[in-house]
């Protein structure tokens, strides 16, 4: 990622948030603001015309269950799709994860190697035609249920359970549609959704917690509510070797990402008792090139870290143990669920009940 490229990213950021002050910044968020009117316009007439059938759903002869947002940027979908797709695994049956593939170019994105890494025996397929994908899962691959990622708002192949995630460090969207805010559509299209999880949770506290859920239902109504963490695994370098969570403690720490919550990851490895010195962000689903990686060898030495710590989705698109001198090592991260865990589970039992699993 260029200088010129984090400057945009942030300074887009500062403005849409109003940190950044004066006439010119004023007359952007004004800009953005008339923008945001018209998306707002398409978004309404889209979700009408799928609502009153005049745009149809094409529905295949097994179940989807669709794991999918309200923002732009990362909520934690893949480990909640892992969390599905493994849970639905152990009930034997044969299911396969469908995706819009963002970011690749050949094989799969640096998301879906994650997942194929961690789940060698669930196939995943991706394409910009997901009905497409899932003929192939159920005719190919005699797939039994199929997990949509990022599909709240694809519409066009119909879903029997739809969990929508929200982030706890940035729920709404600071409230406003793309692009003046980060809403992909506004706050009251959660009523679609059959059950919605707040991420992050435990980096907030229990009043805030009630207060994005009072925030959702005052504009969706009721909701089936469940709260999770995204807990900390394990340390994972680029062979495959595992080392438990202690090893950065106390140690000197440069860090960086590309993923759509780079603050989230930031905190999680605080949380670990590791001393950060840098932190560098790259836009999510970045490609690294080579003069990226010549640039973080660079920055390594210079931080003088003992460790330099990213993500799996990192990793997998690097394949690197050193950078500079320092050992390179991922977080790899699972979904844990706090609360709510029975609305989830039943919600995924009742789309099944009629699947009788196959031999394993």
């Amino acid at each position: 990622m260029t200088p010129r490229a984090r400057l945009d990213r942030a300074g887009y950021l500062r403005l849409i948030r109003g940190q950044s002050r004066g006439p010119g910044p004023a007359l952007g968020r004004a800009a953005l603001a008339l923008a945001a009117l018209g998306y707002g316009v398409v978004a309404a007439l889209r979700n009408r015309a799928y609502d009153t059938a005049l745009a149809p759903s094409t529905r295949v002869p097994i179940p989807v269950v669709s794991v999918g947002n309200l923002t732009l940027g990362g909520t934690g979908k893949t480990p909640m799709v892992e969390w599905i797709a493994r849970h639905l695994r152990q009930k034997g049956l044969r299911v396969a994860i469908l995706s819009r593939g963002y970011g690749h170019t050949a094989g799969l994105n640096d998301e879906g190697r994650v997942l194929e890494d961690n789940l060698p025996d669930v196939p995943h397929l991706q394409g910009a035609d997901r009905v497409a994908l899932a003929t192939t899962a159920l005719e190919q691959l005699e797939s039994q249920i199929l997990v949509l990622d990022d599909g709240f708002q694809h519409r066009r192949l119909a879903r029997d359970l739809d969990v929508v995630l929200l982030d706890a460090l940035e729920p709404f969207g600071i409230g406003k549609l793309f692009p003046r805010g980060l809403l992909r559509e506004p706050v009251g299209s959660l009523n679609r959704a059959s059950v919605v999880v707040l991420s992050r949770a435990d980096l907030i506290d229990h009043d805030a917690r009630i207060a994005i859920r009072r925030a959702a239902e005052r504009r969706a109504g009721p909701l089936a509510w469940a709260e999770a963490r995204h807990a900390p695994l394990d340390l994972i370098d680029g062979v495959g070797d595992r080392l438990p969570l202690e090893f950065p403690r106390d140690r000197a720490i440069a860090a960086f990402c590309g993923i759509g919550n780079p603050e989230g990851f930031r905190r999680t490895i605080a949380n670990l008792g590791a001393q950060i010195v840098d932190f560098r962000v790259f836009p999510d689903h970045h490609p690294y090139s080579a003069r990226d990686i010549h640039d973080l060898d660079r920055w390594a030495i210079e931080t003088r870290a003992d460790l330099v710590l990213t993500t799996q989705k990192d990793l997998v698109k690097i394949r690197l143990d050193r950078l500079g001198a320092a050992r390179l090592l991922a977080l790899r991260i699972g979904l844990g669920i706090l609360t709510g865990a029975d609305a989830l589970e039943s919600a995924l039992a009742a789309v099944v009940k009629d699947w009788p699993p196959s031999p394993m």
